[in-house]
């Protein structure tokens, strides 16, 4: 990687770049590799500033930001302003990482997670996650986009961590935080596309491509005329949470909207700067793909033409869990009505491995060689941002299933042979929901957003008044967690966080719920009676997914060992409706 001046930019698209910092103009000298630097003396300390691009026709455009800013003080709009990462004084020294296998991830979106919704009072609940047993903070997207509230995937400053989140350092005592606390931190990143507010990108070079699109608006240039200098970008984008931040993976966003057709895909690209970086530093350093695909190329070595990732999402255990628990069998729901697609699931990994998509339209997916591959490079979850936030009212499994139901699915996730990963308040039952918000400043593009969100869903047979404005402010403080929920002793609420911390303590204690071997994996299930059970090993984790009793194996009435129970059984030979329990037989 070139080392290059705090102010050289990259800008083959221009025919002249003045630097305007500190309140002065500084001319720069363009290079034989298209990148401007400061033709005499640079402004030195901190100092805002941004660049006026001239164009090839002549037009005068700026000061823009600089499309490697590390701070936006006036938001993506405004000058950009320095920032040296030396000066943090880091306390992570003693921090060894965590590998991704065994571990269990905790998903959050930092403006609804806290009333305050800024990393600094992220931390201040650190130690509800240390008490859930989770191994991992995964945090939605918080670099620079236009506005004050989002999901993040808009964004369109990539280097920079949003202002009203509190900012690059506020980020860095996050960090720091999480790691005093024993928890490795996930960046979730997006790469297949910029946001439509603030993106000068343009300007300067040809960042996105010409011709392949993604449903979010242009693709990132990966395979065309400069696109050596673009994947550097992503590339070097990527170094900085490892080496500036500190952060231990990044959650890759759809990588299937990646239009990249060059002899090397940037995965295996990225992936191994990772794991070069990995080997620098001295601790594990995970990359997890956000796929629709269902390719295993994700997590196959380089060596054997894969990308070589840590691992990535399986969106498949979230449908056949979801489809078993709520019945619910509209759009891509459809394939897994039957019990049989959870019991696929879980043994294969995917249950769309080559097989008819009716959703699709055709044959969709790759069978994982479970032979070889271990389970936990599959990270899976019961409800995630995705799952909730792109419903029509942003419902959450807790306003159509009862605690039971919730026990299940937590059971399926946690105790089941793939990483698990837990989406912010699931583990006490949230009846918060968690909706698609914006705050676009632009009327025209926060009508535009609104309109085109409701109808999405009129056309689904939503009565518009129903489907909340993404725009409405409202829309965004009704999706913060209520921390009096879990801290109501004796509620509902309180019972589900219990045995959510029961499960993680499973994990932890009994090492066939961390066994990655898929052979040590077996499912029963009867469509029929609605019960499954599957095998780890020699212990075994049965649930009841029907509204009526059932009775239960002979191995558990013969006086087997009870490891834990969601509605403990008054009748030995009765397991109860909707219902868990987790046992080992006796030999």
């Amino acid at each position: 990687m070139t080392v290059r001046n705090i102010f050289d930019v990259w800008a083959p698209r221009a025919t002249k770049v003045e630097l305007q910092a500190a309140g002065t103009t500084f001319a720069m000298t363009r290079g034989h590799d298209d990148w401007w630097s400061v033709s005499g003396a640079a402004p030195a300390g901190e100092v805002d500033y941004g660049y006026i691009v001239t164009s090839a026709d002549g037009e005068r455009v700026g000061p823009l930001p600089d499309p490697r800013s590390r701070r936006q003080p006036e938001g993506v709009h405004g000058l950009s302003r320095t920032v040296d990462p030396s000066t943090y004084s880091w306390r992570d020294g003693s921090w060894a990482g965590r590998q991704l296998a065994g571990g269990v991830i905790y998903e959050l979106h930092i403006g609804t997670f806290t009333p305050e919704g800024t990393l600094d009072s992220a931390i201040e609940r650190l130690d509800h996650l240390v008490s859930l047993g989770v191994d991992f903070v995964e945090v939605m997207p918080v670099n620079a986009f236009n506005g004050t509230h989002n999901w993040g995937y808009d964004g369109v400053l990539w280097f920079a961590v949003q202002e009203t989140y509190g900012g690059p350092d506020a980020y860095r005592r996050l960090v720091d935080a999480c790691h005093e606390r024993g928890l490795g931190v996930i960046q979730d990143v997006v790469y297949n596309h910029l946001g439509p507010s603030g993106n000068y990108l343009g300007s300067y070079g040809p960042y996105e491509h010409e011709a392949a699109g993604t449903t979010w608006g242009n693709a990132i240039n990966l395979d065309g005329h400069g696109s050596t200098e673009v994947r550097r970008f992503v590339l070097d984008n990527a170094r900085m949470w490892f080496d500036e931040y500190h952060v231990d993976g990044l959650r890759l966003d759809a990588v299937h909207a990646l239009h990249d057709e060059s002899s090397r895909h940037l995965l295996a690209e990225l992936g191994a700067e990772t794991d070069a970086w990995s080997a620098f530093v001295g601790r594990p350093l995970s990359l997890i793909a956000e796929s629709d695909l269902n390719d295993p190329v994700m997590f196959t070595a380089r060596d054997s033409n894969g990308y070589g990732l840590a691992g990535q999402w399986s969106d498949d255990f979230h449908h056949s869990v979801h489809v078993a628990l709520t019945r619910e069998v509209s759009g891509y729901y459809s394939d897994f009505e039957p019990l049989e697609a959870l019991a696929k699931t879980l043994t294969s990994g995917f249950f769309h491995d080559g097989t008819w998509s009716s959703f699709r339209g055709r044959h969709h997916g790759r069978a994982i060689d479970t032979k070889n591959a271990l389970t936990w490079r599959l990270v899976v979850a019961n409800q995630n941002h995705d799952q909730i936030g792109n419903r029509a009212i942003g419902d959450r499994l807790t306003a159509s299933l009862d605690g039971g139901q919730l026990a299940i699915a937590a059971a399926l996730t946690l105790l089941g042979p793939f990483t698990p990963m837990l989406f912010m308040g699931e583990e006490w039952g949230a009846s918060t929901p968690f909706q698609f918000f914006t705050s676009h400043p632009e009327p025209e593009l926060g009508t535009a957003t609104a309109e085109g969100r409701i109808a999405e869903f009129a056309r689904m047979g939503w009565d518009e008044s129903n489907v909340p404005n993404p725009q409405d402010l409202s829309t965004f403080t009704n999706s913060k967690l209520d921390w009096a929920e879990p801290a109501s002793a004796g509620s509902e609420h309180a019972r589900l966080l219990e045995f959510y911390r029961a499960l993680t303590a499973l994990r932890k204690s009994v090492p066939e719920f961390t066994d990655p071997r898929w052979p040590q994996l077996s499912v029963e299930f009867s469509e029929e009676s609605r019960w499954l059970e599957f095998a780890r090993g020699d212990v075994r984790v049965l649930v009841n997914l029907a509204d009526a009793p059932l009775a239960a194996p002979s191995a558990l009435v013969d006086d087997a060992d009870v490891l834990l129970e969601w509605s403990p059984r008054g009748d030995s030979s009765r397991i109860e409706p909707h219902s868990v329990t987790v046992y080992r037989p006796k030999a």
